[in-house]
């Protein structure tokens, strides 16, 4: 599993003309879920993202969590981010997790997250034709990789 986590000021999901989801302070998740991912991958993530230290303390320092911050968690499927671009300029997606795993893992990782932040996590709509609006706060925007663990 891919995720790529921003700190926001706010973000929003729309489908449709219609608001879905939107918070105030806190991150904005990007979930990719690749062919092979297991459950192992969720929860290594959902610990990841509860514990990262990319909110300011007393000092101005990237020292607590999105637990000790208090904020707000918003997280969206998108495959896009298994994209292969080795060959060519068409991206491949041939590593990209079909529904009936995507799915299941999608949804294990936002009920992980909410369960070690103590907050609901408001989400997307997999599979849908969403657009997704944020403010980046900082910028931070933070790459984690399960495969990769760095």
């Amino acid at each position: 599993m891919r995720i790529v986590i921003q700190r926001v000021r706010e973000a929003s999901v729309t489908i449709d003309g219609h608001l879905h989801s939107q918070i105030g302070p806190g991150m904005m998740v990007l979930v990719g879920v690749r062919e092979g991912d297991t459950m192992d991958d969720v929860k290594w993530l959902a610990a990841k993202t509860a514990a990262l230290r990319i909110y300011d303390d007393e000092n101005g320092v990237m020292n607590r969590s999105i637990v000790d911050a208090g904020g707000d968690v918003l997280a969206v499927s998108q495959f896009t981010l298994n994209a292969s671009t080795k060959k060519g300029n068409r991206p491949s997606y041939i590593h990209a997790a079909g529904h009936e795993l995507a799915v299941p893992l999608y949804e294990a990782y936002c009920e992980q997250v909410q369960s070690l932040v103590g907050r609901k996590v408001k989400k997307g709509v997999f599979g849908a034709d969403m657009k997704v609006g944020l403010i980046n706060d900082g910028p931070v925007t933070i790459i984690i990789d399960s495969k990769l663990k760095e």
